[in-house]
């Protein structure tokens, strides 16, 4: 049986401007501002949430099915996806599309000013999961197309796959009955604490009312960890107590945040796919996204699962079967 990763392949554009944005814009003409920016340097890096998923599964061992859909400028990110053993034969390419870009500025107070072209994630429903001829034992649905994410929420609930759904970047793109719609019935729902917030506001409901609509709730909060709740949905997997706070992992170096979320999530699909706790989830999703933010770039964990699990004993105490 396989992980079903869904969500974004994209080539993320990094460039760094040596000076502040504040010193070269007028804020009493910001109604009309026409201003360049000189960036010396330029970095491409592989990116997309689902891609990034799918990457850090394959870390931990596993061979995740990652549906989407890129243009034909795939080029070197399909080499790259090669020579890291992702598999593309669910990566539907559309010819008359360019993959999805975001083109990120970053000023020396950190600022940043950032573009994203969806280009062919804006058609990714036209990958279909009805065209997976694999049996799936879990799924997530992961930032993407609109339409892509609720056909694939709905699928995998009337399919009975368990299903974690993690709106991200696009939660704010839907209202609050098609939140709920999108939530209701999900094995797990996720969300930074940000997200979480924004949540409640759009469906009008708090904690206790939307956990009852889901198997578990997730919420990650950065540097201060992550909580877990047991909702009032059957799941396939155990949770350990009604609701558990779970510490971050103090990362050797902090030097890229992009895609430590992405990393956390393949953390705990892993260890929903093996048969372990959510709270086991949450502790090597915390692990994950230390080591991610140790690095830069989003596709940039370089230990593989005898080094992580060596690593998860050691924050943990436990082994990582």
């Amino acid at each position: 049986m396989s992980v079903l990763v869904t969500g974004s392949v994209a080539i993320d554009h990094i460039m760094v401007f040596e000076d502040s944005f504040k010193n070269h814009v007028l804020a009493d003409q910001i109604h009309r501002l026409n201003v360049a920016f000189l960036v010396p340097s330029l970095e491409k890096r592989w990116g997309g949430t689902g891609a990034n998923i799918a990457f850090n599964l394959r870390l931990l061992g596993e061979d995740p099915v990652l549906l989407a859909t890129v243009g034909s400028d795939l080029g070197a990110y399909a080499e790259w996806m090669d020579a890291h053993g992702l598999r593309r034969d669910h990566l539907r390419v559309l010819d008359d599309a360019f993959t999805a870009q975001c083109f990120i500025t970053t000023d020396l107070d950190s600022n940043q000013l950032i573009v994203f072209h969806p280009g062919a994630m804006d058609r990714a429903h036209e990958a279909r999961i009805s065209d997976i001829d694999e049996e799936l034992n879990l799924g997530i649905v992961s930032p993407n197309g609109k339409q892509a994410m609720v056909e694939y929420a709905t699928e995998l609930k009337e399919r009975g796959v368990p299903s974690v759904i993690d709106p991200g970047q696009q939660l704010p793109t839907f209202d609050g009955d098609e939140l709920l719609s999108l939530i209701d019935g999900a094995a797990i729902f996720i969300a930074n604490d940000y997200e979480w917030l924004l949540t409640q506001e759009k469906t009008g409901l708090g904690e206790d009312a939307i956990s009852e609509r889901v198997g578990a709730l997730v919420v990650t909060r950065g540097g201060e960890g992550s909580i877990v709740r047991r909702g009032a949905q059957p799941v396939g997997f155990e949770i350990e107590v009604d609701r558990e706070e779970i510490p971050s992992v103090k990362a050797e170096r902090v030097v890229d945040p992009t895609g430590c979320g992405d990393a956390y999530r393949s953390g705990l699909l892993f260890a929903l796919a093996h048969g372990h706790s959510l709270g086991t989830g949450a502790r090597l999703g915390s692990l994950m996204g230390a080591l991610k933010v140790a690095e830069a770039g989003p596709q940039s964990i370089s230990l593989d699962f005898d080094g992580i699990a060596s690593r998860f004993e050691a924050e943990f105490g436990a082994k990582l079967a």
